[in-house]
């Protein structure tokens, strides 16, 4: 009677734990998905008021500076410039949730509109530094990492440190003048693409803007895998699989590559949200029409529903990247995957 029922109760039991698991893991992503959310509202309250303190009348900037007083109180009311903060913010907010981000100051059109084409264009460029960021870092740092303390090792460590040390628009600078106009005029000095097309339709476009990117971003990512990388081979189980005779490079495939994912997933997510805010920098560079190049104009002219509306964009993908590198953490890690989270 005892044999035939334990097998059932341990499969039950089994399969209940397995549930809760389940269940606590998935109440963690909701509970996580609520905190982002709670973080982008604060974020938002910060840009509105932030904004309302430059010294800058909407009504004014619209009118020119020959309008009289009437007519600039008159387009306040129209604009509801004359209500309280509150009562602006959450106008604001309310039609922002709804992607109505109001009108330009100095183009006179829809903000969502005028930005539809630069977010593309932008998000074009993301898309491209983090397909080719990640696979380079990885195998970079596991390179270096196998290779620790030797010349190839020191020579390249000392590059990838020299490279941080920079800051992007002289990176942007050496890379224009190198590849651009004195030593090779291989690509465009001015990422031109022309309102509504593709950015991958001109690909010569993209070359400078993110090669630049990339030479920021993946000595970061490289140094931080080759760290991961060495402190598993230094582990006592690598010891063992060593002394039982199984080769380096399986163990490097087996036990370093998976383990020095977690990092990986935490530093690229660190690195694409430092790149939409590295984007403002390289854009204005190299001219690229993206959003980086939207918001310096629109701190030129003023323009406070696009300031406040590239602003937002942005928090919205720093939080939704720590979101997804959280989550991908969970389901990449055995002992968070496997056990309750809390």
């Amino acid at each position: 009677m005892i044999e035939t029922v334990a097998p059932v109760m341990t499969g039950g039991a089994v399969g209940r734990a397995t549930r809760r698991v389940r269940s606590s893991r998935h109440l963690w992503i909701v509970a996580r998905i609520g905190s982002g959310v709670l973080v982008l509202l604060a974020v938002s309250v910060v840009i509105f008021f932030a904004t309302q303190l430059l010294p800058s009348d909407p009504a004014r900037t619209i009118l020119g500076k020959q309008a009289t007083p009437a007519l600039v109180a008159e387009l306040r009311t129209k604009l509801g410039l004359d209500q309280s903060l509150s009562s602006q913010y959450w106008h604001w907010l309310s039609h922002a949730v709804r992607g109505d981000f109001g009108q330009s100051i100095a183009s006179q059109r829809p903000v969502g509109s005028l930005l539809a084409d630069r977010a593309v264009n932008s998000l074009s460029l993301l898309l491209v530094v983090a397909v080719l960021m990640v696979p380079l870092s990885l195998a970079l740092g596991i390179a270096l990492a196998v290779r620790r303390d030797r010349l190839a090792d020191r020579s390249v460590n000392t590059v990838l440190v020299g490279l941080m040390a920079l800051p992007d628009f002289v990176i942007g600078a050496f890379v224009l003048i190198v590849l651009s106009t004195t030593v090779v005029a291989w690509f465009p000095s001015a990422s031109l693409i022309p309102p509504g097309s593709s950015p991958f339709a001109h690909p010569s476009a993209l070359v400078l803007p993110s090669l630049t990117l990339l030479l920021t971003t993946t000595p970061f990512l490289a140094r931080m895998v080759r760290a991961s990388v060495i402190e598993v081979l230094e582990s006592d189980y690598v010891a063992m699989a060593r002394l039982r005779g199984i080769p380096d490079r399986r163990i490097v495939w087996r036990h370093a590559l998976p383990n020095a994912l977690v990092p990986a997933v935490q530093g690229t997510a660190l690195m694409l949200s430092y790149l939409l805010g590295g984007v403002v920098v390289v854009e204005y560079v190299f001219t690229y029409p993206g959003l980086g190049g939207a918001l310096n104009d629109a701190v030129s002219y003023r323009d406070m529903p696009v300031i406040q509306a590239i602003t937002l964009l942005f928090s919205a993908g720093v939080v939704m990247f720590n979101l997804l590198a959280d989550i991908v953490t969970v389901y990449v890690t055995p002992k968070l995957r496997t056990r309750g989270l809390r």
